[in-house]
């Protein structure tokens, strides 16, 4: 039996969702959990990584294993087990040639940026910038030009372990909303480079801060070249919000 299974977590106190060898990342708490509750070994396989204190609201993974009760079941018995920083939303048995990460069609992600003092309920969660003057039109006149098929070579980072060989990828939506002293910024695309959602809202941070002007993103994306100027936003502002897996689910116009 598959199963394929949407979890969230704070990513605050974690190593990244990616195993690690002292244990600290998400998917050795998960792959801990499940042994235990299926008493043998079990391997989990994710959508895809997220960095230390990168967080999650729609991460997938699955796993192979028997499981003779119902899917409420299994869940009220990895909660039993998992700290409460890590919740199991569902659970579900698919087909064995469903993979959580080649199956996925596309991915959403937010990011969240606060100037000033951030609320200390919500400081795990956002960008704690300072809190300086900023232009929001021009951070949505640079966030427009990154939108589209591209390669976005100058806003990934070559040295992940799980580094795509491809950096072609076809961005839908890339858009702000500003309210008080947030700015949420949301993307949705075919898939993502290693830090690249991070590039984006460290290159719209700066453009906001008038170090860079919306033409010389657009600039630097087409020169396909990592350059200092783009600058990887802090992980603890950002969240895995959901993972596609039906076609259709995501835009299929490359115009919008």
């Amino acid at each position: 039996m598959r199963w394929k299974c949407i979890c969230a977590y704070d990513g605050t106190d974690f190593e990244g969702w990616q195993r690690q060898l002292n244990g600290g990342a998400v998917q050795n708490i998960l792959e801990d959990a499940l042994s235990r509750v299926f008493d043998t070994p079990l391997k989990t396989h994710g959508s895809g990584r997220t960095d230390a204190g990168v967080h999650a609201r729609g991460q997938c993974f699955h796993f192979d294993a028997d499981w003779p009760h119902d899917s409420g079941k299994l869940i009220r018995a990895l909660h039993s087990i998992l700290p409460t920083t890590i919740k199991i939303l569902s659970a579900r048995e698919v087909p064995d040639t469903f993979h959580a990460r080649h199956s996925a069609v596309g991915k959403r992600y937010t990011y969240r940026y606060h100037f000033g003092r951030a609320n200390p309920l919500e400081q795990r969660y956002v960008w704690a910038c300072r809190d300086t003057p900023i232009d929001f039109e021009a951070m949505c006149a640079a966030a427009k030009g990154l939108i589209g098929r591209h390669d976005f070579s100058a806003f990934g980072a070559t040295h992940g372990k799980d580094s795509d060989p491809n950096p072609v990828k076809m961005i839908y939506r890339l858009d702000l909303m500003k309210s008080g002293r947030q700015i949420k910024m949301t993307t949705e695309g075919s898939g993502y480079l290693y830090r690249m959602v991070r590039s984006f809202a460290g290159a719209l941070y700066s453009v906001g801060r008038g170090r860079l002007h919306p033409e010389e993103i657009s600039e630097i994306l087409h020169s396909k070249t990592r350059t200092h100027r783009i600058v990887t936003a802090p992980g603890t502002g950002l969240c895995l919000e959901k993972v596609f897996y039906e076609e259709g689910a995501l835009p299929t116009k490359e115009s919008k």
